[in-house]
Protein backbone atom coordinates (compact mmCIF):
# COMPACT_ATOMS: atom_id res chain seq x y z
CA UNK A 1 0.00 0.00 0.00
CA UNK A 2 1.27 3.20 -1.28
CA UNK A 3 1.26 5.65 1.86
CA UNK A 4 1.19 9.69 1.78
CA UNK A 5 2.07 12.47 3.81
CA UNK A 6 -0.38 14.30 4.25
CA UNK A 7 1.06 17.28 5.46
CA UNK A 8 2.58 17.30 1.47
CA UNK A 9 -0.42 17.66 0.10
CA UNK A 10 -0.44 21.21 -1.04
CA UNK A 11 -2.63 20.59 -4.32
CA UNK A 12 -5.13 19.53 -2.15
CA UNK A 13 -5.19 21.75 0.59
CA UNK A 14 -5.47 25.08 -1.95
CA UNK A 15 -7.87 23.23 -3.75
CA UNK A 16 -10.32 22.49 -0.99
CA UNK A 17 -9.12 25.60 0.14
CA UNK A 18 -10.66 27.48 -2.49
CA UNK A 19 -13.99 24.75 -2.50
CA UNK A 20 -15.05 26.34 0.48
CA UNK A 21 -14.29 29.76 -0.02
CA UNK A 22 -16.64 29.29 -3.06
CA UNK A 23 -18.79 27.47 -1.19
CA UNK A 24 -19.23 30.20 1.53
CA UNK A 25 -19.28 32.84 -1.31
CA UNK A 26 -22.16 31.81 -2.61
CA UNK A 27 -23.84 31.12 0.72
CA UNK A 28 -23.54 34.48 1.62
CA UNK A 29 -25.24 35.75 -1.20
CA UNK A 30 -28.00 33.43 -1.40
CA UNK A 31 -28.59 33.94 2.38
CA UNK A 32 -28.91 37.79 1.91
CA UNK A 33 -31.68 37.25 -1.00
CA UNK A 34 -33.66 34.44 0.17
CA UNK A 35 -34.05 36.04 3.69
CA UNK A 36 -35.16 39.08 1.88
CA UNK A 37 -37.56 37.12 -0.22
CA UNK A 38 -38.65 34.73 2.08
CA UNK A 39 -39.66 37.65 4.87
CA UNK A 40 -41.66 39.35 2.04
CA UNK A 41 -43.42 36.20 1.52
CA UNK A 42 -44.34 35.99 4.84
CA UNK A 43 -42.41 33.10 6.19
CA UNK A 44 -41.50 33.44 10.20
CA UNK A 45 -37.70 33.18 9.17
CA UNK A 46 -35.56 33.54 12.94
CA UNK A 47 -31.96 34.47 12.87
CA UNK A 48 -28.61 32.45 11.61
CA UNK A 49 -30.23 30.41 8.28
CA UNK A 50 -28.06 29.75 5.83
CA UNK A 51 -28.86 29.19 2.39
CA UNK A 52 -26.67 27.76 -0.06
CA UNK A 53 -28.13 27.93 -3.69
CA UNK A 54 -31.52 29.75 -3.81
CA UNK A 55 -34.11 27.82 -2.34
CA UNK A 56 -38.20 28.51 -3.68
CA UNK A 57 -41.37 28.94 -1.10
CA UNK A 58 -44.76 28.97 -1.69
CA UNK A 59 -47.11 29.83 0.87
CA UNK A 60 -51.04 29.90 0.83
CA UNK A 61 -52.49 32.66 2.36
CA UNK A 62 -53.48 32.48 5.81
CA UNK A 63 -51.22 29.55 5.90
CA UNK A 64 -48.15 29.53 8.80
CA UNK A 65 -44.76 28.70 7.74
CA UNK A 66 -42.24 29.30 10.92
CA UNK A 67 -38.39 28.29 10.81
CA UNK A 68 -36.20 28.01 13.78
CA UNK A 69 -32.53 29.46 14.43
CA UNK A 70 -29.72 28.34 12.49
CA UNK A 71 -31.49 25.69 10.03
CA UNK A 72 -29.49 25.28 6.53
CA UNK A 73 -30.78 24.90 3.24
CA UNK A 74 -28.75 23.22 0.67
CA UNK A 75 -30.30 24.05 -3.09
CA UNK A 76 -26.49 24.22 -4.88
CA UNK A 77 -25.50 21.15 -6.40
CA UNK A 78 -21.58 22.16 -5.89
CA UNK A 79 -22.19 22.16 -1.68
CA UNK A 80 -23.96 18.44 -0.92
CA UNK A 81 -21.39 16.15 -3.28
CA UNK A 82 -24.51 13.14 -3.21
CA UNK A 83 -25.83 15.10 -5.78
CA UNK A 84 -28.69 17.46 -5.17
CA UNK A 85 -31.52 17.17 -8.14
CA UNK A 86 -33.71 20.18 -7.30
CA UNK A 87 -33.59 23.44 -5.48
CA UNK A 88 -35.05 23.38 -1.57
CA UNK A 89 -38.73 23.68 -1.89
CA UNK A 90 -41.43 24.90 1.32
CA UNK A 91 -45.19 24.83 -0.08
CA UNK A 92 -48.39 25.03 1.96
CA UNK A 93 -51.66 24.45 -0.38
CA UNK A 94 -54.43 25.42 2.27
CA UNK A 95 -55.46 28.67 4.30
CA UNK A 96 -55.16 26.53 7.45
CA UNK A 97 -51.67 24.73 6.87
CA UNK A 98 -48.65 25.12 8.93
CA UNK A 99 -45.59 24.02 8.45
CA UNK A 100 -43.21 24.23 11.43
CA UNK A 101 -39.32 23.45 11.74
CA UNK A 102 -37.36 23.45 14.13
CA UNK A 103 -33.73 25.03 15.40
CA UNK A 104 -30.69 24.19 13.75
CA UNK A 105 -32.27 21.53 11.15
CA UNK A 106 -30.56 20.75 7.78
CA UNK A 107 -32.22 20.35 4.35
CA UNK A 108 -30.43 19.26 1.06
CA UNK A 109 -32.92 19.82 -2.25
CA UNK A 110 -35.50 18.50 0.34
CA UNK A 111 -39.30 19.41 -1.01
CA UNK A 112 -42.06 19.73 1.62
CA UNK A 113 -45.35 20.32 0.36
CA UNK A 114 -48.05 20.59 3.60
CA UNK A 115 -51.81 21.01 3.17
CA UNK A 116 -52.61 20.75 6.83
CA UNK A 117 -49.75 19.83 9.31
CA UNK A 118 -46.13 19.30 9.31
CA UNK A 119 -44.13 19.81 12.17
CA UNK A 120 -40.20 19.23 12.47
CA UNK A 121 -37.69 19.29 15.42
CA UNK A 122 -34.53 20.22 16.30
CA UNK A 123 -31.16 19.19 14.47
CA UNK A 124 -32.96 17.09 12.06
CA UNK A 125 -31.12 16.34 9.16
CA UNK A 126 -32.82 15.80 5.80
CA UNK A 127 -31.05 13.80 3.19
CA UNK A 128 -30.68 15.10 -0.73
CA UNK A 129 -33.56 14.99 -2.47
CA UNK A 130 -36.30 13.74 -0.01
CA UNK A 131 -40.18 14.51 -0.24
CA UNK A 132 -42.20 14.93 2.70
CA UNK A 133 -45.64 15.65 2.07
CA UNK A 134 -48.67 15.27 4.11
CA UNK A 135 -51.38 14.76 1.41
CA UNK A 136 -51.91 13.03 -1.72
CA UNK A 137 -51.93 16.09 -4.18
CA UNK A 138 -54.37 14.97 -6.66
CA UNK A 139 -57.42 12.51 -6.27
CA UNK A 140 -57.43 8.99 -6.46
CA UNK A 141 -60.55 8.79 -7.94
CA UNK A 142 -60.14 8.69 -11.84
CA UNK A 143 -63.05 10.73 -12.48
CA UNK A 144 -61.67 12.96 -10.06
CA UNK A 145 -57.56 12.82 -11.52
CA UNK A 146 -57.09 16.39 -12.15
CA UNK A 147 -58.58 17.65 -8.55
CA UNK A 148 -56.81 18.54 -5.65
CA UNK A 149 -57.28 15.58 -2.94
CA UNK A 150 -58.22 17.07 0.72
CA UNK A 151 -57.00 13.83 1.87
CA UNK A 152 -54.62 14.76 4.29
CA UNK A 153 -53.28 13.56 7.75
CA UNK A 154 -50.44 15.61 9.81
CA UNK A 155 -46.60 14.54 9.90
CA UNK A 156 -44.32 14.67 12.69
CA UNK A 157 -40.49 14.79 12.68
CA UNK A 158 -39.00 14.75 16.15
CA UNK A 159 -35.30 15.79 17.39
CA UNK A 160 -32.41 14.45 15.97
CA UNK A 161 -34.36 12.22 13.47
CA UNK A 162 -31.62 11.83 9.98
CA UNK A 163 -34.17 11.10 6.71
CA UNK A 164 -31.66 9.45 4.27
CA UNK A 165 -31.23 10.47 0.53
CA UNK A 166 -34.33 9.91 -1.70
CA UNK A 167 -36.65 8.83 0.96
CA UNK A 168 -40.24 9.55 0.73
CA UNK A 169 -42.21 10.68 3.91
CA UNK A 170 -45.72 10.77 3.86
CA UNK A 171 -48.90 11.76 5.57
CA UNK A 172 -49.95 10.79 9.33
CA UNK A 173 -46.20 9.63 9.79
CA UNK A 174 -44.09 10.08 13.19
CA UNK A 175 -40.65 9.20 13.34
CA UNK A 176 -39.65 9.13 16.74
CA UNK A 177 -36.67 11.25 18.27
CA UNK A 178 -33.41 9.78 17.40
CA UNK A 179 -34.33 7.90 14.76
CA UNK A 180 -32.70 6.94 11.19
CA UNK A 181 -34.37 6.61 8.26
CA UNK A 182 -32.29 4.72 5.56
CA UNK A 183 -31.71 5.59 1.72
CA UNK A 184 -34.64 5.43 -0.64
CA UNK A 185 -37.36 4.37 2.13
CA UNK A 186 -40.96 5.16 1.32
CA UNK A 187 -42.04 6.09 5.01
CA UNK A 188 -46.13 4.97 5.20
CA UNK A 189 -46.30 4.28 8.90
CA UNK A 190 -44.97 6.03 11.76
CA UNK A 191 -41.50 4.86 13.13
CA UNK A 192 -40.59 5.09 17.14
CA UNK A 193 -37.83 6.72 18.69
CA UNK A 194 -34.32 5.25 18.57
CA UNK A 195 -33.83 2.75 15.92
CA UNK A 196 -32.94 2.69 11.97
CA UNK A 197 -36.21 1.70 9.34
CA UNK A 198 -35.25 1.77 5.63
CA UNK A 199 -37.14 -0.02 2.95
CA UNK A 200 -40.33 0.29 0.63
CA UNK A 201 -42.64 0.01 2.69
CA UNK A 202 -40.00 1.45 5.76
CA UNK A 203 -39.99 -1.11 8.62
CA UNK A 204 -37.85 -0.95 11.73
CA UNK A 205 -35.01 -3.09 11.51
CA UNK A 206 -32.74 -2.62 14.78
CA UNK A 207 -32.38 -0.49 17.54
CA UNK A 208 -29.72 2.30 17.99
Amino acid sequence: MIEFNKKDDIPGRVIIKLHYLKLNTIAFFCTLVNRIVWLIKGVNLSSGSRFNGFSKVFRFPGSTITIGGNCKFISDKSTNLIGVNRKCIISTHSNNAIIKIGNGSGFSGVSIGCLQSITIGDDVLVGANVIITDYDWHNIDPSRRAEKCLNSKPIIIEDNVFIGVNSIVWKGVTIGKNSVIGANSVVTKSVPSGVIAAGNPCKVIRDI
